[in-house]
């Protein structure tokens, strides 16, 4: 449990820097880090978060963090899909469906860092 810990911390200051005011700005998403290690999209907190490296490497170099937020303030439930590969950063976004029947929607947009 304690090297879980560990690589979480280091994942998530290689994610944000290691400023505390850095955050990512991905069009009308803005990712931003936080002490108790859960990412705010648009200032509210995540409702889910799982964070898998993508190397071999171990210094969160190349990792995807896979996020949910439901419900969002305006009353939508989303998924996220935050991915960083080989320096290039982007975000994807589902809107989630109440029915399955309901047409899918999802956005992939590029990021950049950007400070708080």
């Amino acid at each position: 449990m304690k090297n879980s810990s560990r690589l979480l911390f280091i994942i998530i200051f290689s994610f944000f820097g290691f400023n505390a005011h850095a955050a990512f700005q991905c069009a009308g998403w803005k990712l931003t880090g936080n002490d108790d290690g859960w990412v705010r999209i648009n200032g509210e907190k995540v409702t889910s978060q799982k964070v898998t490296e993508l190397g071999a490497k171990g210094d969160g170099a190349n990792t995807k963090w896979s996020m949910g937020l439901m419900p969002s303030r305006d009353g939508n439930m989303y998924g996220f899909e935050f991915i960083k590969r080989d320096g290039k950063v982007w975000l994807n976004v589902q809107l989630l469906r109440a029915s399955m029947n309901a047409p899918r929607i999802i956005g992939t947009f590029d990021c950049v860092k950007v400070k708080d």
